[in-house]
């Protein structure tokens, strides 16, 4: 189902990327992001000594810094991990430094602040890759330190009095943690790629999702908006009757698809294993009491990203075993061994000082020089495995060589424990069927994968038809990686944002991916509709898929493929 203009009576339309499918209907609400003039006049007005401006920057980012990780810590999955790292960025002794000099050379502080973000806003530019998605982090920070220090209250994004259709030129993440999906009932933004931070929590949040729309923000607040997050499209001032229409459809056929109570398996009996994505362990319980099969991706980094001294083997251990009690011993669950790094900066293992983190040392990579880091949280898996009489996968991120599959493998089974590796850099897609004759399996990372592929910023809107899933050069490395799996006889999985999506879930199963890892609000989704597909439709669609030469063209073709089924 999509928006057609003669259903519409011809409404005007706007196109975006899709992110999370389903259809809402509801007034505009936009988000904006001001501070009071007069505010921030006052304030200027007042002479701070070089003691007393630094006094009050300090005191302005202990408040910020603590609210944050106050919504941190009443958060979970990827709502808390966003907050966590923008509340580390906020206390960042970096940015502080660029403050304090500028202030020393005489500037007044919020020009002292706003050129020490802006310095480094360009340099995460030019890092690009995910250092560049801290920008939106950083603006936003500046705008809460700024409302702090004069005396307003933080900005964000309004809160609706009904049931609403959020806009926004760009969202920083810890806006989008905080939203109520009760009463903001789509996402809409003109800037963004469908892998960033702001896509990831509105698959969470499991509400239709729409990026890079451009003369979005043309819109006013109040006017009604059709958004279909399968299609892209957004439809402004719609025939209500008709839109009405399209909605209920999509709710029914919803409703059907929430009915699925697993396990996974396409229509004609292919077993293809729906699993979960969890960062510790309350995300990990919440997970447990759906219809998964166990964890495709534990994010082990996710809970540690407070830390400033490493944990503990026996602390490690506790956390895991929290995780793989909640699962027991009949399902599976792969954790991924630490990837610190780049845009997860973790005090205790993050290199400083990189010119381009994004292609630095992170994931495995920081056990070159940090052998023991790796060893000992090998060593609190296992005690944690013993602990729970579980047998957990162990895989590791940004692998690039055969060499490093090999090494990592044997380190993982001389704890008795299966090894796998990340599917997140081309040249491991390339080499998949050498990789599979060290580990027992592999699993693909798609928002990595995507954008190492397509050398492009998965945060610049400008790109957003660049870092999306379905471009055919990134299903060809997934093609090639589940071939190699299935030639090797081992699991193949994909656990990145691709695998919520239940139309590309289809083209995955299609080229031989055996598990689909992803946010607990769309497995029913994604269960139900490889359940109502047959295996070869799957083929048929993975064919459809690769053939194309643009995204689009490739939803559209496969659009076409499932209706005739």
């Amino acid at each position: 189902m999509s928006i057609s203009a003669s259903s519409l009576s011809a409404a005007r339309e706007l196109r975006g990327t899709p992110v999370v499918p389903g259809v809402a209907y509801a007034p505009a609400v936009v988000a904006t992001a001001g501070i009071s003039p007069r505010a921030i006049a006052d304030f200027e007005s007042l002479v701070l000594g070089e003691e007393a401006a630094v006094e009050a920057y300090d005191g302005a980012v202990t408040l910020v810094a603590d609210r944050l990780a106050g919504r941190a810590e009443k958060a979970s999955g990827s709502a808390a991990e966003v907050l966590t790292a923008t509340a580390g960025l906020t206390r960042d002794k970096g940015l502080r430094s660029a403050v304090v000099k500028r202030v020393k050379a005489g500037d007044p502080l919020l020009e002292a602040l706003h050129a020490a973000v802006e310095q480094f806003a360009t340099l995460f530019t030019q890092m690009g890759g995910l250092m560049a998605e801290r920008v939106t982090d950083l603006r936003d920070i500046e705008k809460r330190l700024t409302a702090t220090l004069v005396g307003e209250a933080e900005p964000g994004v309004p809160t609706p009095v009904e049931p609403s259709v959020l806009l926004a030129e760009d969202l920083a993440p810890a806006d989008t943690a905080g939203l109520d999906a009760a009463q903001v009932v789509a996402l809409v933004t003109e800037k963004g790629g469908p892998t960033s931070h702001t896509a990831i929590i509105a698959r969470q949040l499991g509400i239709p999702c729409v990026v890079a729309v451009a003369g979005l923000m043309e819109i006013a607040s109040g006017t009604s908006l059709l958004v279909d997050g399968t299609t892209g499209q957004v439809a402004v001032s719609p025939d209500p009757d008709a839109a009405g229409r399209l909605v209920a459809e999509a709710a029914a056929a919803r409703a059907a698809l929430e009915t699925w109570t697993g396990p996974g398996h396409t229509s004609d009996g292919t077993r293809v294993k729906v699993l979960a994505n969890v960062a510790d362990g309350p995300s990990a319980r919440a997970a447990a009491d759906g219809p998964v099969e166990g964890v495709g991706l534990f994010r082990t980094e996710l809970c540690f990203l407070n830390r400033h001294d490493e944990p503990s083997v026996a602390e490690q251990t506790e956390v895991y075993a929290e995780v793989l009690s909640a699962f027991g011993p009949d399902r599976t669950v792969v954790v991924r061994t630490l990837d610190a790094g780049s845009d997860k900066p973790i005090a205790f293992a993050t290199l400083e000082g990189e010119d381009n983190p994004a292609l630095g040392v992170r994931g495995l990579r920081l056990s070159i020089g940090n052998p023991g880091l790796l060893e000992r949280q090998l060593h609190a898996i296992a005690a944690a495995a013993r602990q729970t009489r579980t047998e957990p996968w162990i895989m590791a991120p940004m692998v690039a060589t055969v060499a490093e599959a090999a090494e990592f493998a044997e380190q993982v089974r001389a704890h008795g424990l299966k090894a796998g590796v990340m599917v997140e850099v081309p040249a491991a897609a390339l080499q998949a069927h050498k990789l599979l004759e060290h580990v027992d399996f592999l699993s693909i990372g798609t928002n990595d994968l995507t954008q190492y592929t397509m050398a492009a910023d998965r945060m610049s809107s400008g790109l957003a038809h660049l870092t999306d899933a379905w471009q055919p050069a990134v299903l060809a490395l997934i093609a090639i990686s589940a071939e190699a799996g299935k030639h090797a006889g081992k699991p193949v999985g994909v656990c990145g944002e691709a695998a919520a999506d239940p139309m590309l879930a289809t083209v995955l199963v299609g080229m031989g991916v055996t598990s689909l890892s992803m946010a607990s609000a769309a497995v029913q989704t994604v269960g139900a509709r490889l359940a109502a597909t047959s295996m070869d439709a799957c083929e048929h669609a993975a064919e459809a898929a690769v053939a194309q030469t643009d995204p689009m063209a490739a939803r559209e073709a496969v659009r076409q493929v499932l209706a005739e089924v």
